[in-house]
């Protein structure tokens, strides 16, 4: 009996045995979640709308951990175990836990209890109260997402989630890769402006893209995530760049959803460096290049280069860039409007780069009312200028084109180049010319390009040979450019192959600005154009600036980022530079037609010389200057600087009169002479030396007198220092109206005190033991603090304490103290207010 049990017993066992290798055996759960709890299953959470349908109630949801990114962005994600199997519906959230960070990791199975927000869209689980772990699981599969998108909705059913990208995608915004380590990715190749040429529109556009982050949304960052390297002559990610197979958890932040990565992406350099651009031919080459605000006025309202040692960054890439386009006539936009001053430092360092004198500038003065100009500079050994330039003076331009003829030296070909650039898209008007598909001011834009075809008309005459350059600010299938081409002249950057026919970038959308446009006659001798892509590709962080880098000159409220910063061509500008070669037919001597212009500031100090650049073309026998005032110059040069001093006040018109023979042609430059300001009238009305980058200095004109542009100076004295810094002193580059303020404020500032600022500088560089200088036409107008003494911490005491405080010149005074070297007390011509008080800037 008992053998026939056992045989039993051991026939059952073979059974069951026999049956479980034929059964797979369910993985057991490797988590337990404790009993009782309520759970809110995640998709409940989510709905199907953008916002959650249970904002503000307070709910337990379980998950497991798919991405903890409590180090950056104060949260990890929860994907549920259990999902609702609803295509509209997320399966995962965000839990936000803020300054309490939890113990969790990826893999975990935790149950979250808190309240649901929404946060700037995005649903998510704050206020947490308990995270329970239950144990870990193995994390669900990706989603597959697949661009471009079928509508702007779709991503919405999976927020949070884990998805994966297969396809490759192309690199096609790089501008905030420094500041917040984010790239801006596209399916089907970078994406082009809808107004370029190459197709497309504004809504497809957005259906191909997505943005790659950096697990963190804290702003510049000290390591920036995805480069080339970290050597700052190479290191870069330029757009045009790819990567494939991306992996990670989907945010959505700033209006945009964000790949975090859970997986390394891998790029490739698709899109490498080229060390000079493409061979154009040619005998004779012809270069535009926005040079980006080249201030030798440094600190100018936020133009250029804050202080010496970014201008000396600045200006060495800006060399290597022209240098390298090995051009003999260079067309340059954004020039500082002073003179030859800026223009003149351009030159000499090139021609210091060369060892020689290789670069010769078109002498124009002043050009036009804005703060900047364009300008001409050739090679005089490849290049011959013939007669003078010529400025177009229609009132539809603030910064009016300058034409000049040229004779190749070699080939004996003459031509004419006028360099250009037209309103920006940008300083929006609130009603009229505003944004109707191609950007602000269009309309403006188009009557200029009239213009132009109409200065074009009177060049023609001497040569028909032109070449239009420039920052046209229109894009390559925009009115502006379209109104060009109707009259007959060819769009010389169509000649380039669509993928590559770009200039700018914007909003992660590339075309061209700059163009290279020419007149009938000239587009046969045509050999080749190319734009060398220097800059738009290239991220900002590389440019000459040092606000928030690891520099010991940074004063930014956080200066830990990458100097990436190399003297080379590469994000020298905003702008490509473009390059056009030219094969000219011999020409006979041209006719010139008796040309004159006058340039010069519009505002003269009585007493103070007045400079008057006039250029005379057309070898005039004779050349005056009529001051307006009674005096006449006859000069002995066709083109140069006549000088002038109006002895007493008021509104002048100077009138330059060339004459050939029995032909008369005149240009007129109106001048108002200020009153004489005596030093006293004008002086510091408010210090702020508040908490971090907090600091500012005021400006009062008392005088009842405007003082023109370039005649105050802000010089810092630095711990006890006799002598000014000459890195941070600051000169007013606008004129300050009688009764008017100027605030000049830290650019480490928040932003409620930049709000309030004129201009920006490192003058205000400065803590409570530092002095400060103002300075009228080189005379002392007023002083803060003591110069050459170091009183420790600060000046003064309690609420005019000279640190971490605001102070306001007393009502009563109305004239600046021009001691600079007796003793400071400031409670005898300040009030004291408490820290970070900002409301009293801006008036006086």
């Amino acid at each position: 009996m008992k053998k026939n049990i056992l045989t039993g017993s051991l026939g059952l066992l073979g059974l069951t045995a026999l049956l479980a290798a034929c059964t797979p055996t369910p993985t057991p759960p490797t988590y337990a979640c404790p009993a009782g709890s309520t759970i809110t299953n995640i998709g409940a959470v989510q709905g199907a709308a953008d916002a959650s349908p249970l904002a503000g109630q307070t709910v337990t949801v379980r998950g497991v951990v798919t991405l903890d990114a409590q180090a950056g962005l104060s949260g990890f994600y929860l994907q549920d175990v259990t999902p609702d199997e609803k295509a509209d519906t997320s399966d995962a959230v965000f839990i936000y836990t803020a300054t309490k960070p939890a113990t969790v990791k990826v893999g975990e199975v935790v149950e979250v209890t808190g309240t649901v927000k929404e946060f700037n869209g995005l649903t998510q689980l704050d206020t947490v109260t308990t995270v329970t772990s239950c144990g870990e699981t193995t994390l669900p599969a990706p989603m597959t997402v697949t661009l471009p998108l079928a509508s702007a909705t779709s991503l919405e059913a999976s927020e949070g989630m884990l998805i994966k990208i297969s396809q490759t995608l192309t690199v096609t915004d790089t501008f905030t890769l420094g500041r917040f380590g984010e790239l801006g990715l596209s399916s089907g190749g970078r994406l082009f402006n809808p107004t370029n040429g190459q197709g497309g529109d504004a809504t497809s556009n957005k259906l191909r893209t997505i943005r790659l982050d950096d697990v963190s949304s804290k702003q510049n960052p000290t390591t920036i995530p995805y480069l080339t390297g970290t050597d700052p002559q190479t290191a870069t990610r330029r757009a045009g760049d790819t990567v494939t197979g991306l992996q990670g958890v989907l945010h959505y932040a700033n209006s945009a959803f964000k790949v975090q990565p859970t997986k390394a992406p891998v790029f490739v350099a698709a899109n490498p460096r080229a060390a000079a651009p493409k061979d154009v031919g040619g005998t004779v080459k012809v270069a535009g290049a926005n040079v980006l605000n080249y201030f030798t006025t440094l600190g100018s309202a936020g133009r250029g280069a804050s202080n010496a040692t970014e201008f000396t960054r600045q200006k060495d890439k800006i060399v290597a860039e022209l240098r390298a386009l090995n051009a003999d006539v260079i067309t340059l936009m954004e020039v500082e409007n002073n003179g030859e001053t800026a223009l003149d430092d351009l030159v000499a360092s090139l021609n210091a780069a060369a060892g020689s004198a290789e670069y010769a500038s078109v002498k124009t003065g002043k050009v036009g009312t804005d703060a900047i100009r364009v300008a001409i500079i050739y090679r005089p050994a490849r290049v011959e200028p013939i007669g003078a330039a010529q400025i177009d003076t229609n009132a539809v331009y603030s910064r009016p084109p300058v034409a000049q003829v040229f004779r190749d030296r070699a080939g004996k070909g003459v031509f004419t180049v006028m360099a250009n650039h037209f309103k920006s898209k940008g300083s929006c008007p609130t009603t009229g010319d505003t944004d109707q598909g191609q950007g602000c001011w269009n309309t403006l834009r188009v009557e200029q390009a009239r213009a132009v075809l109409a200065f074009s008309d009177k060049l023609k005459v001497t040569d028909p040979d032109v070449l239009v350059m420039g920052d046209l600010n229109a894009y390559g299938a925009e009115d502006p450019i379209k109104t060009i081409e109707a009259a007959g002249f060819e769009s010389l950057n169509k000649r380039i192959p669509a993928e590559d026919r770009y200039s700018y970038q914007f909003n992660g959308e590339f075309g061209y600005l700059d163009h290279a446009l020419a007149s009938s006659s000239l587009g046969a001798q045509v050999s080749g154009i190319t734009e060398w892509h220097v800059n738009a590709d290239e991220p900002v962080v590389l440019d000459y600036n040092i606000e928030f880098k690891k520099h010991p000159e940074c004063t930014s409220t956080t200066c830990e980022t990458p100097d990436l910063y190399a003297p080379t061509p590469y994000r020298s500008s905003d702008h490509d530079p473009v390059l056009v070669g030219l094969n000219l037919k011999a020409d006979a001597d041209p006719a010139l037609p008796l040309t004159v212009n006058a340039s010069g500031n519009d505002t003269v100090t009585a007493g103070q010389p007045y400079a008057l650049t006039y250029t005379a073309g057309g070898n005039p026998d004779s050349v005056t200057v009529t001051w307006g005032d009674g005096k006449t110059d006859t000069v002995t040069a066709p083109t140069g600087t006549a000088t002038h001093t109006y002895a007493t006040a008021g509104s002048f018109t100077v009138t330059v009169t060339a004459k050939r023979g029995a032909t008369t042609t005149t240009a007129t430059k109106a001048v108002t002479a200020q009153p004489v300001v005596t030093a006293g009238g004008v002086y510091f009305s408010e210090y702020v030396e508040g908490s971090s980058n907090n600091k500012a200095i005021e400006i009062y004109n008392g005088t009842g007198s405007a003082i023109p542009a370039g005649s105050l100076v802000v010089n810092l004295y630095s711990n006890g220092s006799a002598t000014p810094s000459t890195t941070n002193a600051f000169t007013l580059a606008e004129a300050l109206p009688a009764g008017a303020t100027y605030v000049i404020v830290n650019s480490g500032a928040n932003a409620a005190l930049k709000a309030k600022a004129n201009a920006e500088s490192g003058v205000t560089n400065f803590n409570g033991d530092d002095a400060l200088e103002l300075v009228l036409n080189g005379t002392r107008a007023d002083v803060f603090g003591q110069i050459g003494t170091d009183p420790g911490t600060g000046w003064g005491s309690g609420l005019t304490f000279s640190v971490d405080k605001t102070l306001r010149r007393k009502a009563a005074v109305n004239a600046g103290d021009t001691n600079g070297t007796d003793a400071f007390d400031p409670a005898a011509e300040w009030d004291g207010f408490a820290t970070d008080t900002f409301d009293g800037l801006g008036q006086r």
